[in-house]
């Protein structure tokens, strides 16, 4: 530094030997190259933060898979995360302060502060802030974005001895930031399903298609959906006593067009297990005496409250497609299938057996009116109007129906012709006996 320094004299005395008499002194010059440094330092330090932390699983397990000096230091840093962010923020507002220190310095230097405020003004905060946006954050981070593997390999050596020069400093930071964080956990996050879907809205453009986004959202509620609220119930269940003789067995097979038909034993409540249809093919021929009850597998029983992604994943384990849903007193409210969890996702599933009565669960008068089973459950009738289905949580109780939410909402079973309203919905009672309703007609008031 005293060799530069000799060296700018020798030269400075040279230009003025030749009346170059308006150039700086060697300070401001050394001032000036020291303040292009520093913003060189601030793009490598800013740029670094973005390529750390933008990084994809992919291009981390990539990193961490070839075996490379740099790989492995910057496994390492990743390691820490928060004492590399809190390395990067000290070390770059070290530098963004130096640069304004040394700026200010540079700009008395020149020119006289008080006589021209203005000066002071323009190259102070408009000139220093453009240079720091543009060169120290905009451009590096810019850069960062397209290409985090390679500046991550660039910075990773550097970031290494600032995170052991910056340590004291940044432990405090982060212990300290702990603290917040601890607090902040408790009151818990507050992201609910619904935002998750209008993200899907947000994030989406117009050229996404309506079925992708809909497996999106479907996704988004998955893991939040009980088993209750997507089973068929008990009253929809195709199932067969112990005491069926072998020809009308049959015959009840033809007529559901199922492949698992659940046994009991006197009473729904009672589940002895699950007939597979197929294990009944060997034995079609067989005399009306054949007993056909050594054919049952057994049945798995899951809680009415029981989470989808759990019951899927057990599903899997187990190599089953139904499941038997069962109440808090043990007694039988439905059954429950693969393809129900599956639908979730990616909507209604149909196959050759399904006819166009069991997919009509709902008729579109007009844009505003509706007619709806009283059986159509919740979440399906919020698909199909594609609303929130949290709109109705604080009155829907533990139903899971339309016809439940509307006992629910009245506290009674309501006459037929009887209007019941919720919010901007109107719902009429088509069809009902004093044990359910049977059909409801919605109008929307917009």
């Amino acid at each position: 530094m005293d060799d530069l320094y000799t060296g700018l004299n020798f030269f400075y005395i040279f230009l003025l030997s030749n009346s170059f008499s308006f150039l700086p002194s060697p300070d401001i010059i050394i001032g000036f190259i020291a303040m292009i440094g520093l913003l060189m330092c601030s793009a490598l330090i800013a740029g670094s933060e973005i390529a750390f932390f933008s990084l994809s699983p992919l291009q981390t397990e990539e990193i961490k898979t070839i075996s490379s000096k740099k790989n492995k230091l910057i496994t390492s840093l990743l390691e820490n995360p928060k004492y590399l962010l809190a390395t990067i923020l000290i070390s770059n507002n070290f530098v963004i302060v130096s640069i304004v220190i040394l700026s200010t310095y540079l700009t008395s230097e020149l020119f006289d502060l008080h006589a021209h405020p203005v000066v002071t003004f323009i190259s102070q905060v408009i000139i220093v802030t453009t240079l720091i946006l543009l060169f120290g954050e905009i451009l590096p981070k810019i850069y960062a974005t397209q290409y985090p593997v390679r500046f991550a390999n660039i910075m990773a050596r550097p970031l290494l001895i600032l995170k052991k020069l910056c340590f004291p400093l940044s432990l405090f930071l982060v212990r300290s930031t702990s603290l917040i964080d601890k607090r902040i956990s408790k009151k818990g996050t507050g992201i609910s399903r619904s935002d998750l879907s209008k993200a899907v809205d947000f994030t989406s453009d117009e050229s996404t298609p309506e079925e992708e986004k809909n497996i999106l959202k479907g996704i988004a509620k998955f893991g939040a959906t009980e088993v209750r609220e997507i089973m068929k119930s008990r009253v929809d269940v195709t199932a067969v006593d112990s005491k069926t003789k072998f020809p009308e067995l049959i015959e009840i097979i033809n007529d559901s067009g199922y492949s698992r038909i659940p046994v009991f034993e006197e009473s729904f409540d009672n589940i002895l297990g699950i007939l597979y249809v197929k294990d009944l093919l060997p034995h079609l021929g067989k005399p009306t005496d054949f007993q056909w009850l050594f054919l049952i597998r057994p049945a798995i029983f899951v809680p009415e409250i029981k989470r989808i992604n759990d019951l899927l994943k057990e599903f899997k384990v187990k190599k089953i497609h139904l499941a038997i849903v069962v109440d808090e007193y043990g007694g039988t409210s439905g059954i429950i299938t693969l393809e129900d969890i599956l639908e979730e996702i990616v909507g209604e599933i149909s196959d050759e057996f399904d006819t166009e009565s069991d997919m009509i669960i709902y008729k579109k008068l007009d844009d505003n009116n509706y007619l709806f089973e009283g059986k159509t459950l919740i979440n399906d009738f919020c698909k199909i109007l594609k609303i929130d289905d949290e709109i109705f949580d604080e009155v829907k109780g533990e139903s899971e129906s339309l016809a439940g939410l509307i006992l629910e909402i009245v506290g009674r079973m309501p006459e037929k012709n009887e209007q019941v309203s919720f919010k901007e919905y109107r719902f009429k009672i088509i069809s009902a006996d004093k044990r359910r309703i049977k059909q409801i007609k919605l109008t929307i008031k917009r």
